[in-house]
């Protein structure tokens, strides 16, 4: 599912548009924690950080992970 989103190598969806395809941000296989302190969570390759506006969850920014090496952007 992230990866139908995210052919670019970066991606921003609202979380309902990932909610309404059935995307389950509940289920991750790992994380990875980058120097700003932000946790993304990784479905195998591809990897979500949730974003917040007003304090409720609006985006999620997603990422590819490359070789063992995280692509951040």
């Amino acid at each position: 599912m992230l990866q139908h989103f995210n052919r670019a190598g970066k991606a921003v969806v609202r979380k309902q548009t990932l909610l309404d395809v059935g995307f389950n941000p509940k289920y991750f296989t790992h994380y990875w924690k980058n120097q700003k302190g932000d946790i993304y969570l990784f479905c195998y390759e591809f990897g979500f950080l949730e974003k917040t506006e007003n304090s409720k969850p609006k985006r999620i920014s997603t990422m590819a992970r490359l070789y063992g090496e995280v692509k951040v952007f």
